[in-house]
């Protein structure tokens, strides 16, 4: 079944409390321009979170108002006002799933795929052989659909949070074997010569030159994993579950016509996922050197 919704154009039936969320908007739009104005010119870390911080803002009242202005039905697009209001109702049945999803299944499976990662990536380059017999084999096996593969871990590990924690880790697992790899290979020839001609052993040249250079790509497919790690658990809890987790509550709610629920699993999601990347990007910041 299609479901059309025309707004009617402004002027043409519009209601009348519009003017006054238009207006309010337009306020916070001159308030908005000026502080961005201001953050421009200023160089703390709070004037340069401030236009992140009033776009945000204008979005939620701007959407706000053209949901209540033009009365769309709730069972098909809930105003802002009634998500954060599902958010207090629901509090404690969604941070249980926020927590099982993001640190029993998103946040020990991105641990347990990045350990794994690292190590086959240090023997891939330790020898030779192992990079001709197993890259070609984990890029294949990393291009299988995360969709199709999680039912099939699901089932085999059981409905419980840890089949999620192995598809996380799965699917965090080739990212990181390949930007290791490719970061510990990356080592400048001249080091590594000044390596061997001062007789240093092998773990001292990972130790002093191979590690170092391959942070940077180390990092950039953590980031990745990241947002790879989320989304994996959520879809993962759709194929089963014990009656905890974000995708559960997702799959559940729209079942039910909850659409307020849904959006506030989908916002705790969102910022989850936010947290898990600057999670990263702090770590990258504190492990790597500050570049110009």
């Amino acid at each position: 079944m299609l479901v059309c919704l025309t707004l009617p154009a402004p002027g043409e039936g519009t209601p009348p409390d519009a003017r006054a969320w238009l207006a309010g908007i337009l306020g916070l739009l001159v308030v908005g321009a000026l502080g961005v104005r201001g953050a421009a010119q200023g160089e703390s870390r709070a004037a340069r979170t401030l236009p992140a911080a009033l776009t945000l803002i204008l979005a939620v009242l701007g959407t706000e108002a053209l949901l209540r202005a033009y009365a769309v039905p709730a069972g098909l697009i809930p105003t802002p006002g009634r998500v954060l209001s599902a958010l207090w109702t629901a509090r404690s049945v969604l941070l249980q799933d926020t927590y099982t999803t993001f640190v029993l299944e998103a946040l020990l499976g991105f641990l347990a795929g990045t350990a794994l990662g690292l190590a086959l990536a240090l023997l891939v380059v330790r020898f030779r052989f192992l990079e001709l017999g197993l890259l070609p084999y984990a890029a294949l096996f990393s291009s299988i659909p995360i969709v199709a593969l999680a039912p099939v871990i699901v089932k085999a590990v059981g409905l419980d949070w840890p089949s999620k924690t192995v598809v996380v880790a799965v699917t965090v697992l080739f990212p990181v074997v390949v930007g290791a790899v490719r970061g510990l290979q990356s080592a400048a020839p001249l080091h590594l010569d000044l390596m061997h001609t001062y007789a240093a052993r092998p773990e001292q040249t990972f130790r002093d030159v191979r590690i170092p250079t391959a942070l940077p790509f180390l990092f950039g497919a953590l980031k990745v994993s990241s947002t790879l790690a989320l989304i994996s658990a959520i879809v993962a809890e759709f194929f089963g579950t014990n009656g905890h987790g974000l995708g559960f509550r997702i799959q559940i709610e729209v079942g039910r016509f909850g659409l307020d629920v849904v959006w506030a699993a989908i916002v705790l999601a969102s910022i989850a996922g936010m947290a898990f990347f600057a999670l990263v990007s702090a770590a990258e910041a504190r492990l790597l050197p500050r570049r110009s």
